[in-house]
């Protein structure tokens, strides 16, 4: 390649480079008169608007200046009140019921005999003891067994006659 050849080259390159710049970017335009846009009707609205906010800021601000009647940074004890009033007498003391029994139910057995359900509760008493009990059979210290179902088992008080439901948790 000869050295004219390779400046022709470069010097056409070169001009297409500066005559795609050019291409590319605009020439400064005068800047022109800008149109406002016309206000549009919530525009209008808003002064009336603010309008109405300002009469009833008016409205609301108060007439009387209120009057300091305690310092709100300083803690004073109220006066001591007189005690007329007589005490109330207290009611006599009720009877606490009687503690409820330590029994738990943990489960129920269910045995067919003669095609018909006959269940077994177990019962967890006091000190862990574990006791097996069906209809009919006493439960130490004061209950009888009068009814198993699939869920809940009727202890009986022997000594007053209430009833005592245990369920299956």
């Amino acid at each position: 390649m000869s050295v004219t050849r390779t400046v022709v080259l470069g010097v056409s390159g070169g001009a297409l480079a500066v005559w795609l710049a050019a291409a590319a970017t605009t020439a400064p335009r005068p800047a022109g008169p800008v149109a406002l846009p016309r206000p549009s009707s919530p525009d209008l609205h808003g002064d009336e608007l603010n309008a109405e906010i300002a009469r009833l800021h008016e409205r609301l601000r108060p007439t009387v200046a209120p009057m300091q009647s305690r310092d709100l940074f300083r803690y004073s004890g109220t006066g001591a009140t007189s005690l007329a009033q007589p005490a109330l007498a207290m009611p006599a003391a009720v009877a606490a019921p009687p503690p409820a029994p330590a029994l738990k139910l943990i489960g129920i057995a269910e045995d067919v005999v003669n095609e018909s359900p006959v269940r077994t509760a177990m019962l967890s008493a006091a000190g862990g003891e574990l006791v097996f009990a069906k209809e009919g059979d006493t439960v130490p210290p004061q209950f009888r067994v009068t009814r198993v179902s699939p869920e809940v088992v009727e202890l009986t008080d022997t000594v007053t006659g209430s009833v005592l439901r245990l369920a299956l948790r």
